[in-house]
């Protein structure tokens, strides 16, 4: 890093900038190094709900559905941890940039405790009030059985999550993705045996169903958590000294949550719009509920190299962000975008084409093969919008522009989103694949706004580091 300093005061702005985003290394090895990671780890945690998926299909098409549904629950609870969470890879990505070490190690032990504490206030909502919850989803009387076991299950440790989060946060943001990597990798073989075991009642143990599904997540998301506490003091900061929280920094907190809540607030926005559209699905009848999940758990896989791509340049953007190094941010950002949509695109393609083989290895349902595969195909069109959104959205936050997306988000999420799904959907009679169509307006068109934002490079001025 000082030879990146000294070569400042002998060139123009722009040349810098340019020169310093070469010193990083060329896109490729950046790419490598943090978004490689973050792509095998994204990979790996689909895969744990694909695993999850595909293994319950083997059990019954109602079971996949009543997973379905909980997961729509705990997931809107999970973007409440990303309040923190969400400012930790923000605040660390340019305090790092601007060698804050200090301001890093507070920020990091702050997201730790804000997150465990939420995390325990919002098990035991999951847990002591499931049966109320999944009433408001209207959940169909044959699959609320397993709906609520695997809700009280998974849903009473989901604090596990909430510290894994803030943990994986602080790792990436130091360049060390390669770490939350592993230790996926670790709870994805964890989960096949356990699950294995005990949905089918293998190796002595009882067969469990659904409740075998919730108890091997739970150990997974334990393991995981502990192995993250390891790495995080053997790798990344050896010890929290008491002297950097006497007195406490609240500001660093203020920031956090400054950062944290509405971008959190828009996230659960758009999960809470989720389950009013899976309410809608719901009322299509329990195969098209089947072949949604399915069809999620497919087409995570087109757009994972997008989160990775958006995720990995994010916290280089924020790096450089930190060092007021706009232009190098804004050349990332333009390479970032082109390589998501293309190869976002290209795999959705590829999805589509194999949809009915693939459909055919989940169920025996001719019902659910047919629509999925439909699915699949109108899905090739919402892929583009989509690698659009996760970029730019990450790329905005990482430089500070918080409440830009936000708003965006929100609005289109439910004009658009929702509004268009019950039309073509449920009042037109368009059913699944129509709801999906209503996708495609609303990534797209927030896609074009999005585009317009970064371009205009309005957030080269709302950085955290003055």
């Amino acid at each position: 890093m000082p030879e990146i300093c000294n070569i400042t005061n002998f060139a123009p702005r722009k040349k810098i900038e340019l020169l310093i985003l070469m010193r990083y290394g060329t896109l490729s090895r950046q790419l490598s190094r943090l978004a490689g990671p973050i792509l095998v780890e994204t990979f790996l945690i689909m895969a744990l709900g694909a695993v999850d998926t595909f293994m319950l299909s083997r059990h019954s098409d109602n079971s996949v559905a009543a997973v379905g549904l909980v997961n729509q629950l705990v997931n809107l609870v999970f973007i409440i941890f990303e309040v923190i969470s969400l400012g930790t890879s923000i605040l660390c990505s340019q305090y790092i940039g601007a060698k804050l070490h200090k301001r890093v190690i507070q920020v990091v032990g702050i997201s730790i405790v804000f997150n465990f504490f939420s995390g325990l206030l919002f098990s035991a909502l999951l847990y002591f009030k499931a049966d109320w919850l999944l009433g408001i989803m209207g959940v169909r009387p044959d699959i609320m059985p397993e709906a609520m076991a695997y809700m009280r299950i998974v849903g009473a440790f989901a604090f596990l999550q909430a510290v894994s989060l803030a943990i994986s946060a602080a790792l990436r943001s130091a360049d060390k993705a390669k770490y939350p990597m592993m230790v996926s990798a670790v709870a994805n073989l964890l989960n096949i045996v356990g699950n294995y075991a005990l949905i089918f009642g293998k190796f002595g143990l009882p067969a469990l169903g659904v409740r075998g599904a919730a108890i091997s997540t739970v150990i997974c998301r334990g393991v995981a958590l502990l192995l993250l506490f390891i790495i995080l003091f053997k790798k990344h900061i050896p010890k929290f000294s008491k002297e950097f929280f006497s007195p406490f920094p609240w500001y660093e907190l203020k920031k956090l949550l400054k950062i944290g809540i509405p971008s959190a607030g828009e996230q659960m926005s758009y999960s809470f719009s989720q389950v009013v559209i899976t309410y809608f699905i719901n009322m299509l009848g329990n195969e098209a509920l089947a072949t949604r999940t399915y069809c999620q758990n497919i087409v995570m896989f087109t757009y994972m190299l997008s989160i990775a791509l958006a995720q990995g340049g994010a916290i280089q953007i924020g790096h450089l962000v930190g060092m007021k190094k706009t232009h190098a941010a804004y050349t990332l950002g333009k390479r970032v975008l082109r390589i998501s949509v293309f190869t976002t695109v290209a795999l959705s393609l590829v999805t589509a084409v194999l949809g009915k083989p693939i459909f055919n290895m989940l169920t025996d349902n001719p019902e659910i093969i047919a629509m999925g595969t439909a699915v699949l195909w109108a899905d090739v069109l919402v892929e583009n919008g989509r690698a659009i959104n996760l970029f730019s959205v990450n790329a905005l936050r990482s430089s500070g522009d918080i409440y830009f997306p936000v708003t965006i988000g929100i609005i289109f999420c439910w004009t658009v989103s929702v509004g268009c799904s019950y039309l073509f959907g449920v009042a037109l009679g368009g059913g699944l694949v129509a709801l999906w169509c209503a996708l495609f307006l609303d990534e797209n068109i927030r896609g074009i706004i999005f585009i317009h934002r970064w371009k205009s490079k309005r957030w080269a001025t709302k950085g955290f580091v003055k």
